[in-house]
């Protein structure tokens, strides 16, 4: 169920839809679909299907994986007793239908929005969420931990795991693969694949083998055959031989089971997974069986929506679209985001330098980078969601003389932090990382905020790291990027559009570690790095209305911070506010701060501002920077509070925000 509070939360800072589906509107939960006879689950799926595509039309969200597994998460909930079985989604694109159908109907419409339901899977959020997951390749190793728990306890309960073939890409699945194979646990792994093609005749004897093999007959007669041939000798060895040849060698002939079973897992597939009677049946039979088994279910993404179903990538994750069309409003006039500059402008600088490779985790569009792909498609690398491998390929190219641009959103390079350090860093190779997302990105919500690289990166030696106040700025960090010989370096931009201001024709090299001072003022300096820097200027305009003269500077390095400013701007200044769109451990402020402690500044009172210790929620990133006072209302009035304080005249005092 929603957790109550959750729930009242919700419906409070939301008006409640009301939805008129004849079998829809009955289900509250599971048991409620349980009642309802087989036949019934395909005009469930249909009011699912057209439900989601209704709401998501209205408030954005994920679209097209939600609409393949529509049938997947009707039947699961319907073979098995949630939430005691447990169903464990892998990240939660594809979750959306799972959300419906527990206790989250009337609430879908708030979906990513503030306060109201992640778009993820969240424990917090419901009974039915077993395991939180934004991120891909968890599933089966969070399966298997409940798995090995229900043992332990000596539980009776089931444990389903349910993972995109593109969540396949990842390494830690195959990790888990591996261990769960080894443990022979008794759990299902669900492979959703949405992307393979199997012609018709292959479909019937496929189908027919599938329910074949998992049926509770053929498995007990297998049982039977293989204790009495177990009795018999040499004559019993050489007849299991020959069985079990036959069933591999159907399998490899119309199926790619033994990939999985050699792992350990029985495999059942590949299955219709829009066929709602066989998946009741398979999934019947299957769940009576012990050790590790895979059930390879095929789906189309975006079913049963034709926009969607045409244009799968267009319609993955959306802002509100015409229903009919499938089109979202056009923006004419619209500032173009910082990943569409980056995207151009690596393009522009590998067309000049043909050492410049481009690399991305699965994200061509997300990160620009798809415009490579287009142009230069030789030297135009997406390696699957395997950051850490996206990482370590980066640094074999760089040992060769080639010059990596790692695309990979913020919050997904925490995945590959080890190889950062081992594999390029310790070697001072020659590694761009372009972290897309970084801060609060809005309705993803905290598994996806970008606001913790700062830190991350900041430890590790011989790091450079540097974010731009502007589109402009970026270029030149790019370009200041590649020219850069002396190790790795980062590179930091917000999921937004630009400022607007004019781009220019050709490239400034930056110089490493130097700010630049943009407002003088002679009462405070604020120092914000990236996105914080405008938002700071006009703070600053603000507070000139009420007398407050604030010094403005563009910090532009977290590492190396411009020692010779920071110096002369303790000598000139008692308060010092530093802001940025991270969190407050450990980031640019604190970077500031441990300057400012060793060089044993005298007088110098620093309040570091920025996102505090915990993690927040989704919403639009304008709520979330307006209640955090990261927006330019907000960092005004934490200055005048921060000037208002007494503090000490002879001592450094450090207040964090």
């Amino acid at each position: 169920m929603v957790t109550s509070s959750y729930s009242k939360r919700a419906k409070n800072n939301t008006q409640e839809t009301k939805v008129e589906y004849k079998y829809l509107n009955k289900i509250n939960s599971p048991a409620d679909l349980r009642k309802l006879s087989v036949s019934e689950l395909k005009n469930v799926s249909d009011e699912v299907r057209e439900f989601i595509i209704d709401t998501i039309s209205k408030t954005g969200g994920h679209l097209g994986a939600g609409l393949g597994t529509v049938e997947l998460a009707v039947v699961l909930h319907y073979v098995f007793n949630t939430p005691d079985d447990k169903l464990v989604w892998d990240v939660g694109h594809q979750a959306y239908p799972h959300k419906v159908l527990t206790g989250r109907r009337d609430l879908l419409h708030t979906i990513r929005q503030l306060h109201g339901i992640s778009g993820f899977l969240k424990r917090s959020e419901s009974d039915y969420d077993t395991f939180g997951a934004g991120h891909a390749s968890t599933s089966i190793s969070a399966a298997l931990g409940m798995a090995v728990a229900r043992d332990l306890a000596d539980d009776k309960y089931r444990v389903v795991a349910i993972v995109g073939d593109g969540a396949m890409t990842g390494g830690m699945a195959y990790e888990a693969m591996n261990n769960a194979g080894l443990q022979k646990r008794n759990m299902i792994v669900v492979l959703n694949d949405n992307n393979m093609s199997i012609g018709p005749n292959v479909w019937a004897f496929s189908n027919y083998f599938t329910e074949l093999i998992a049926s509770r007959r053929y498995n007990k007669f297998k049982s039977t055959v293989w204790d009495l041939t177990g009795k018999l000798d040499n004559l019993g060895d050489r007849i299991r031989k020959l069985a079990s040849r036959v069933e591999e060698g159907i399998k490899v002939v119309i199926t790619p089971g033994m990939l999985f079973e050699s792992f350990g897992f029985r495999y059942f597939g590949p299955i219709n997974g829009h066929n709602i009677p066989q998946l009741v049946k398979i999934f019947s039979e299957i769940k009576y069986l012990n050790g590790a088994i895979l059930v390879h279910v095929t789906t189309r993404k975006g079913k049963g929506y034709r926009p969607a179903e045409e244009d799968e990538q267009a319609l993955h994750g959306v802002t509100p679209f015409d229903k009919i069309t499938g089109m979202s409003p056009k923006n004419d006039g619209a500032v173009s985001s910082y990943t569409e500059i980056f995207g151009k402008t690596v393009v522009e600088l590998a067309k000049k330098n043909p050492k410049i490779v481009g690399i991305t985790a699965a994200m061509p569009d997300g990160t620009g980078l798809d415009k490579l792909q287009e142009e230069i498609p030789e030297r135009f690398f997406d390696v699957g969601i395997a950051e850490q491998h996206a990482v370590t390929f980066a640094a074999g190219l760089a040992t060769q003389g080639f010059i990596p641009v790692a695309a990979i959103y913020s919050t997904f390079l925490q995945r590959a932090f080890d190889q950062i350090v081992h594999d390029v860093a310790l070697q001072h190779l020659h590694v761009i990382f372009c972290l897309d997302r970084g801060g609060l990105v809005g309705a993803d919500g905290p598994t996806h905020h970008g606001v913790l690289d700062f830190a991350y990166l900041r430890c590790i030696p011989g790091m450079v790291i540097m974010a731009p106040k502007d589109e402009s700025e970026l270029r030149d960090m790019l370009f200041t990027a590649v020219e850069y010989k002396d190790g790795p370096i980062a590179l930091r931009f917000p999921r937004a559009n630009g400022i607007g201001v004019p781009l220019k024709s050709d490239f400034k090299k930056l110089e490493i570690g130097k700010a630049e001072v943009i407002h003088s003022g002679k009462d405070i300096a604020v120092l914000a790095v990236g996105n914080m820097v405008y938002p700071s200027l006009k703070a600053a305009e603000l507070l000139a209305r009420e007398g407050i003269d604030a010094e403005v500077v563009n910090m532009r390095f977290v590492k190396p911070l411009d020692y010779s400013l920071l110096e002369d701007i303790c000598k000139r200044f008692s308060y010092i506010l530093t802001v940025e769109d991270h969190v407050v451990k450990g980031g640019f402020g604190s970077a500031v701060l441990e300057t400012i402690s060793e060089k044993k500044y005298q007088n110098v009172h620093l309040r570091i501002h920025g996102i505090p210790d915990e993690f927040i929620e989704q919403g639009t990133v304008a709520e979330l920077h307006s209640l955090l006072k990261l927006d330019p209302q907000g960092i005004s009035g934490v200055i005048k509070d921060f000037l208002t304080k007494e503090k000490s005249k002879n001592s450094l005092e450090t207040f964090v925000s």
